[in-house]
């Protein structure tokens, strides 16, 4: 497993840590919720379809607009998403919003094709040790079968994401190097991938990590093709999150109630929380459009169902204080007007 041994001391890096037009970048940022898929996935507790359909549902009225439903792996490793099809089938579909779903290979592809996906997503591991855990083969050759899904989907007018998980730390390889992580993001752009979101699957990154992670990566992909996966292990979400913003990347992938964790990472928690992204954007003057009370009330719905508290320490703090989302907006932008 993962050893902190192999963590050498880093030198300080080059020049101060300073966030330059934050505000201005941020006001362009795309939440792209994985909460009904990454987050559930690792749940022991079987999440039947209706309840996993009203999350979605929930998620959508409250203003998500990019919403992981399911993915099309084999139910013989991941039993929770063994609905996927129902999952996607029943699905009420609202205009504007995306529902993508992860395929690990051309028998999954077809199968989420049959069920009129316009999204889906492909993900290579940034380390050795976690593809051949999570997918069975080496990081070689799971980006030769995922480039066989991206081929066919861009060839059937489909958008292609990829993801690259463990791309600072890997449970069982240790630290990992940005130039290994920038030359998988540069083979994923190269398939089609039209952008490519990069994984702390672990949640051991922190704001020094990912500025060096980052710096080798856009020699390579612009800060409009990248996306950040932060787990919340350390409690490092946004101090990251504050990292990635600037170098000018404008999504980020989060997870309702902070729910996920790692089927193949013992001891990795949950994503950033979506209720405590979208507080920390209202903070910076940010508009996302989303509505807070109705996102507080949705990590609840699912955090009651799964009898466990919420990881959203907004959640948490702001309790049943406020009905109106326009009072919480104020809360988070200090405002005393």
């Amino acid at each position: 497993m993962y050893s902190f041994a192999k963590y050498k001391c880093i030198k300080a890096i080059s020049r101060p840590y300073m966030l330059r037009n934050v505000s201005k970048v941020a006001s362009e940022i795309r939440i792209y919720e994985v909460g009904p898929r990454d987050g559930l996935q690792n749940e022991s507790k079987f999440v039947p379809t209706d309840i996993k359909l009203e999350l979605i549902n929930r998620l959508a009225a409250a203003g998500i607009k990019d919403i992981e439903s399911t993915s099309f792996v084999s139910p013989k490793w991941i039993k929770q998403m063994s609905d996927s099809v129902d999952v996607m089938k029943n699905l009420k579909r609202v205009p504007g919003v995306n529902y993508p779903v992860p395929v690990p290979n051309l028998k999954g592809y077809y199968i989420a094709k049959e069920c009129n996906v316009e999204e889906v997503a492909i993900f290579p591991a940034g380390s050795e040790g976690f593809s051949q855990k999570n997918l069975n083969c080496s990081v070689k050759e799971s980006l030769q079968r995922f480039k066989e899904v991206a081929v066919q989907a861009v060839r059937d007018g489909l958008r292609v994401r990829g993801y690259v998980s463990c791309v600072v730390g890997c449970p069982y390889d240790g630290p990992i190097s940005p130039k290994v992580i920038a030359k998988i993001t540069e083979e994923l752009l190269d398939m089609g991938c039209y952008e490519v979101s990069l994984g702390d699957t672990i949640g051991v990154g922190t704001a020094g990590s990912i500025q060096r992670l980052l710096r080798e990566v856009l020699q390579v992909a612009s800060p409009d093709k990248l996306a950040l996966h932060f787990h919340d292990t350390y409690g490092q979400g946004l101090s990251n999150l504050l990292a990635g913003l600037e170098f000018g990347i404008k999504t980020v992938d989060s997870s309702i109630s902070g729910l996920g964790g790692c089927p193949y990472a013992r001891g990795a928690s949950g994503n950033l929380a979506t209720e405590d992204l979208v507080y920390f954007l209202y903070g910076l003057g940010v508009n996302t459009n989303i509505d807070l009370v109705q996102l507080i009330e949705t990590g609840r719905y699912i955090s009651n169902f799964l009898g466990k508290p919420t990881e959203s320490k907004v959640n948490r703090a702001l309790g049943d204080r406020f009905k109106s989302h326009n009072d919480i907006v104020k809360v988070a932008a200090c405002d005393v007007n």
